[in-house]
């Protein structure tokens, strides 16, 4: 890790932009919702909305930040959220209203949007822009890049990778009607069970590695952490494999297949 002095007085000035690009894109979203009535359209702006915060933080960072480090943050960002803002609007153009909105909102008490704003939009944004400051801070870093940047992107490619190709696969597998409420164990989902949320935390670990690779990109750690957190045990992989827990077969693709970090399957118990 490269230790070299931070334009703090800088970066501090420039956190209320990046809250400012933040509430623009969720106050957008937000009316997108109400006109479409359906609040699962946060779920399409959530990776480009991490684009938003990174494009700001590249902007207000000139003259101060690495300038390879900020592109390749800028760039390496903005491939991740574009590519999954892209992927959950395609997959959502049949217009209705994810199950999991419709869970969470059904009990609203009065305004069904002024709950949802409250019990959705604000959080994700405070999430948005917690995971964000990784990004942030490492567009204001000044040292070079070095060999933990470099892991850093290593680990970004592989998260990216399975990520993409997960959802791809997943794609695939439910164009075929036969395959309708069946398990998918194949290709990477033989390996773990969440391909996609892997990749997203492998990719968000990967930029902090970047961003760590100078002083004091280290302190933001507890960003990538949250969103790892999120995705391996809050929102992500606890509510998929609720949903998924009554198809047949899922049970014994649950023993035999790891939870989150890829891994050869595990033989079913009494197995030749």
């Amino acid at each position: 890790m490269t230790v070299a002095a931070f334009p703090l007085n800088e970066f501090l000035a420039g956190l209320p932009w990046t809250a400012l690009a933040v509430a623009a894109v969720l106050a957008v979203t937000f009316a997108a919702a109400v006109a479409q009535r359906r609040h699962s359209v946060m779920d399409v702006a959530w990776g480009p909305g991490f684009v938003a915060v990174a494009a700001v933080s590249w902007l207000l960072s000139a003259g101060t930040g690495d300038d390879g480090r900020r592109l390749l943050l800028l760039l390496l960002t903005a491939a991740w959220g574009l590519r999954l803002g892209t992927h959950i609007g395609w997959r959502a153009r049949d217009g209705h209203e994810d199950p999991r909105y419709d869970a969470l909102l059904s009990g609203a008490p009065g305004s069904r949007n002024a709950y949802a704003l409250r019990r959705v939009y604000l959080p994700q944004g405070l999430v948005m822009f917690f995971v964000s400051l990784t990004v942030q801070v490492g567009m204001f870093t000044t040292g070079p890049l070095g060999w933990v940047a470099l892991l850093g992107v290593t680990l970004w490619v592989v998260g990216f990778v399975f990520e993409t190709v997960g959802d791809w696969q997943l794609a695939q597998f439910k164009k075929d009607p036969s395959n309708q409420g069946t398990v998918l164990n194949t290709g990477l989902w033989r390996y773990t069970r969440h391909p996609n949320y892997f990749g997203d935390a492998a990719v968000w670990a990967g930029l902090f590695l970047v961003a760590a690779d100078s002083w004091p990109g280290i302190l933001t750690v507890l960003s990538p952490a949250l969103m790892v957190w999120a995705l391996a045990g809050k929102t992500g992989k606890p509510l998929t494999e609720k949903a998924m827990s009554a198809r047949p077969g899922y049970k014994e693709y649950v023993e035999s297949t790891s939870g989150f970090i890829p891994w050869p399957p595990r033989r079913p118990a009494g197995g030749s």
